[in-house]
């Protein structure tokens, strides 16, 4: 009989690790405490008394979902979903992965001036070169002389850092101090500071890790760059319907078992191995499970009060989850669903200057598929989906923080800030009557009708965090962790971190157990083969004890100038003949 793993948590890291296992012979059962919707903090929902005269509930999400083409080990898997597309019956090559359509701009909106507009792509044709020279030499950013420069600087440094430089020394630089924001402009903080890591990854940049945050925003650069690599990509409709319910109905048909509403409440543990879980629905009914092999898949916040002395007495090293629950925050979404067709960019926006630290998109202009009159009232033509990163922070209106205000004030704040940072110049996108409804993510809890609470929060990557963080495997045999605060490749808290972890704690129970399932693949983020001369070359200043420099010998020029002919030479070697 197979090894049985009990998997707790039905997230994306829950999901992913099923499917892996589900896929090498195991036995799996998953135990999901939401009562309704599987994916945990990628789900979309029906927003609640949204359908009208016989139409279907309007589409609401957590927040908009958003996949850079850096992302392999979540995409890997969605290519192995199954989907058949229920409006035109044609079933996807490479199954929901072919559900992925790329944006093609990005817009950094601002108060009451116009936009920076920018390629979410490498361009390809006349069009794409004049939005970049407007960019360059049309757009006013407020920038002060040499600081555009100092920025590229610091991502120069960050290119061509040794690996062990951005673990040991980045990792306790908080991504303020590395860009000097203190010395510069407004503009500056706004741009290159806080609208990269409060819009991107939920951070404040004077605690957000550089090493984290660095290695995401190179491994962005990098997609940038290459003609091959679609940057920005996102879902072709609502993220139940083309992602993950599709992949709950294969995890089924495959054989594993997804119980609902099932939250764990204890670990069962002898101080040598876990021996059971128990379970407690939603009625206060309580059971024990029990299995091979146990595999966590729950947030930190969750993991950490079920962390037990019977736990710690095997491996002590577990009290580092109760320390790393404190590093989360807020990052939750409202959608906007407008009477007018409103699309304003194709792609994501960040408001860098709004106090509330908002990013949005509008939805419908990418779902091709998805005939909108069919929910709500049949009155929508726009879903404007808008993530809160900022939950600490006064706004306009009331001089408030988020967490302060009714859902009501956080509706009225939120449309307030988007309003000032696209009716620009004269030009009014976003009217008030236009406002059909709108709806606040479920995790955010109205309490007395006066102040919200928040009872699914986000990791965020603080400095000198990375050493506490555990392995996929612990000190307990039979006990695993698959989340995103698990010490990944991909560093971060993120669908592609939770895949990535799962797949770590998969291939541990497969050694563990003895199977001969072939292991899961891997990926590290992607590093240029033609940077290699500058990154060894700082590793030699590492090891001897010396910073980071920029003058670089003219013999390692040399070298990477010759590795850049080499790999020109290959692309056009592999090209096909016209």
């Amino acid at each position: 009989m197979s090894p049985k793993v009990i998997i707790l948590g039905g997230g994306v890291a829950g999901m992913s690790a099923a499917h892996e296992l589900i896929e090498r012979g195991f036995t799996v059962e998953v135990y999901e405490k939401k009562p309704e919707y599987v994916g945990g903090k990628a789900r979309s929902v029906n927003v609640p008394d949204s359908g009208k005269a016989g139409r279907l509930p309007l589409p609401g999400e957590h927040g908009f979902r958003f996949f850079p083409g850096f992302y392999r080990h979540v995409t890997d898997t969605m290519k192995r979903i199954p989907f058949k597309n229920p409006k035109t019956g044609k079933v996807n090559k490479r199954g929901v992965f072919d559900n992925l359509v790329q944006s093609n701009k990005m817009m950094m909106a601002r108060f009451d001036q116009a936009p920076i507009i920018a390629l979410s792509r490498f361009p390809t044709s006349l069009a794409d070169l004049e939005i970049i020279y407007n960019d360059l030499f049309h757009t006013h950013t407020g920038l002060k002389p040499g600081e555009a420069k100092l920025m590229a600087h610091r991502l120069w440094q960050l290119m061509t850092s040794c690996k062990t430089r951005r673990l040991d020394d980045y990792e306790s630089i908080g991504w303020w101090e590395f860009t000097d924001a203190d010395e510069h402009s407004d503009a500056y903080k706004a741009l290159f500071v806080n609208g990269l890591t409060r819009t991107l990854v939920a951070a404040k940049a004077r605690k957000a890790s550089t090493k984290t945050g660095g290695d995401i925003l190179i491994q962005l650069v990098f997609d940038l760059l290459n003609p091959e690599i679609q940057v920005d990509r996102v879902l072709n409709g609502p993220t139940n319907d083309v992602w993950l319910n599709p992949w709950y109905d294969y995890l089924v048909q495959k054989g594993v078992r997804y119980e609902k509403g099932q939250e764990l409440v204890e670990f069962v543990c002898d101080k040598q191995t876990i021996t059971g879980v128990v379970l407690e629905d939603a009625n206060g009914s309580r059971k024990t499970v029990r299995g091979d092999f146990y595999l966590s898949a729950l947030p930190v916040e969750a993991m950490a009060p079920l962390v037990n002395e019977n736990m710690l007495y095997k491996d002590a090293c577990l009290t580092n989850i109760v320390t790393l629950a404190n590093n989360v925050d807020w990052m939750n979404g409202i959608q906007f669903y407008l009477s007018d067709e409103v699309n304003i960019i194709d792609g994501h926006i960040i408001c860098v200057d709004t106090p509330w630290a908002l990013t949005a998109i509008s939805q419908l202009q990418f779902w091709a598929d998805f005939d909108i009159s069919k929910y709500g009232d049949g009155a929508v033509k726009t879903v404007l989906s808008v993530d809160v990163s900022d939950w600490e922070t006064p706004g306009i209106l009331y001089n408030k923080t988020a967490q302060q205000c009714s859902f009501t004030e956080i509706k009225e704040e939120v449309w307030a800030q988007l309003k000032r940072s696209f009716n620009v110049e004269g030009k009014v996108i976003l009217h008030d009557q236009s406002i059909v409804t709108y709806y606040i993510d479920s995790d955010i809890v109205e309490k007395n009708g006066k102040t919200v609470e928040n009872t699914e929060k986000l990791l965020v990557n603080l400095t000198n965090t990375w050493d506490l963080r555990p392995n996929s495997y612990t000190g307990i045999p039979n006990l695993f962790l698959a989340s995103d605060y698990v010490k990944t490749f991909t560093d971060l808290a993120s669908m592609e971190g939770a895949n990535e972890a799962a797949r770590r704690a998969v291939n541990n129970i497969i050694k563990r157990s003895g199977s001969n399932a072939p292991l899961c693949t891997l990926w590290d983020l992607h590093e240029p083969f033609l940077l290699l001369p500058f990154r060894w070359l700082d590793k030699i200043r590492y090891q001897r004890g010396l910073c980071w420099n920029p003058n670089v010998p003219k013999t390692v020029q040399t070298v990477a100038k010759l590795n850049a002919i080499i790999q020109k030479t290959r692309q056009v070697v592999k090209r096909p003949f016209l």
